[in-house]
């Protein structure tokens, strides 16, 4: 069996609303809170941080292995690491091709994520 664990189980996928409502409007319930938990910790951490720019902001959508690892002063293995935690927190998607493997964003989560932390002001604040 594999160690690799499955991306967050956010509802559909597919869908551009955002899972939840933001902070500032409702509070989040246990469950929610327990499935997104892991893709913030995983942004916790400044190198990842930077991987998750360096993806996300990538011309064509997707960055080879091969031109993150020279932007940081770390090993290889290191910067695997990394991006295995990313992957696992269920941000980025990767595909092999030859010996190099590819990411991507997975923008959907992106925008959960962001919509989260939405400071829009609520109905009853605006009365």
């Amino acid at each position: 069996m594999s160690k690799q664990q499955a991306p967050i189980p956010l509802v559909d996928l597919s869908a551009d609303a955002p899972c939840c409502p933001p902070l500032a409007q409702r509070r989040v319930p246990a469950e929610t809170a327990a499935v997104l938990a892991p893709a913030f910790k995983a942004l916790g951490d400044p190198v990842r941080l930077q991987l998750m720019s360096m993806i996300a902001s990538a011309e064509g959508g997707e960055v080879c292995v091969c031109d993150l690892t020279p932007a940081f002063d770390l090993t290889g293995p290191t910067i695997s690491h990394h991006l295995k935690t990313l992957r696992e927190a269920g941000l980025v998607d990767a595909e092999r091709r030859g010996t190099w493997v590819y990411y991507r964003a997975r923008p959907q989560i992106l925008r959960r994520l962001a919509g989260l932390l939405s400071m829009e002001p609520t109905a009853a604040a605006q009365r």
